[in-house]
């Protein structure tokens, strides 16, 4: 009872009710919240951290920003959001706020575009090389359990389109990648769906900063031919995985267009299938059947494993193959 007393006392306060109800919509650093508030820096983020020791907010860095959004986990994450809804939809200081919040995601979402013009066509000329993004999505989520998953993992997440995609199969979905340019447009378009569950974070994809064990599955998705050591990254990716989760690489099969190293930075020309079999393999990880879509004149391969079960025997490749598609 006590613990109760002290969170809701933390939040029986204007300035961090009104900090609760933004923070419920998204990902919300200090300036901006500042910005909204019309109250001074030092102020917004003294309260901020009240309602962090609280419970009620999670905050985390992105270099020199740091983030903050209404919790979802532990004890206080539903008292969070009784909280937040208990609040008059047509309170005059709520809707200002939030008509002021719609103008800063305005402004990010034609920051992101504008990145994304200037860089597009990076993508669509390496796309056009290959089978088109829609039928690997949907060789992807035929590997992805009927029933859904749990905690997703989305390495090198990019724009965020894995996270489009697989996360409505997930109670959780996080995105991470070390591109603030990126995760600023993966933020803008998961703002405009209904993915609530899933976020981004800017992270080394070598060093993820989460424990040992804490996903159900993971997905790299045409990040490895980037990485400049690919084992060392499926190692990590192999590790936060939970026995029996799922690990997922999408990528190129070897290929010769020299044209992709020196215009697009890829360091490798795609991956063989011994090559990668052997690299999960050494991180504990039983390989499936592996998918191969044929382009014009790059191959998309995906390779499914899974981390056995402790005291398990080796999984079932049958059980990860795709009918007709395998190689």
């Amino acid at each position: 009872m006590d613990e109760l007393l002290a969170t809701l006392k933390a939040a029986a306060e204007t300035t961090r009710l009104r900090l609760l109800a933004l923070c419920a919509h998204g990902e919300l650093t200090v300036t901006e919240l500042t910005q909204i508030l019309g109250q001074s820096q030092p102020r917004v983020s003294r309260h901020l951290k009240l309602l962090c020791d609280a419970g009620l907010l999670d905050r985390f860095r992105e270099g020199t920003f740091a983030f903050y959004r209404l919790t979802e986990r532990g004890a206080s994450a539903e008292l969070a959001r009784v909280l937040v809804d208990a609040i008059p939809s047509d309170d005059p200081t709520l809707t200002l706020d939030l008509e002021r919040l719609e103008a800063i995601k305005r402004a990010r979402s034609e920051a992101a575009a504008s990145y994304f013009r200037e860089n597009a066509a990076r993508w669509h000329e390496i796309r056009s090389l290959h089978v088109p993004e829609r039928e690997v999505e949907e060789a992807l989520l035929r590997l992805i359990p009927a029933d859904g998953i749990g905690d997703l993992l989305d390495i090198g997440t990019g724009t965020g389109r894995m996270l489009e995609v697989l996360g409505p199969r997930a109670r959780r979905a996080v995105g991470v990648d070390q591109s603030r340019e990126m995760l600023s447009i993966a933020r803008t378009k998961l703002e405009d769906t209904a993915l609530r569950h899933c976020h981004v974070r800017q992270a080394d994809m070598y060093q993820l900063p989460f424990p040992s064990g804490s996903f159900d599955a993971a997905v790299v998705h045409q990040v490895l031919h980037f990485a400049e050591a690919p084992a060392d990254l499926l190692a990590e990716a192999a590790r936060v995985l939970r026995p029996g989760g799922l690990l997922l690489v999408v990528d190129f099969a070897p290929h010769g267009l020299e044209s992709l190293r020196a215009e697009h930075a890829h360091r490798r020309l795609g991956f063989s299938d011994a090559e990668v079999a052997a690299w999960c393999r050494h991180c504990g990880l039983d390989c499936g059947a592996v998918v191969h879509l044929p382009g014009e004149p790059l191959t998309v391969s995906i390779w499914p494993a899974v981390r056995a079960a402790k005291g398990a025997s080796p999984a079932d490749p049958s059980i990860l193959s795709i009918s007709g598609a395998q190689s």
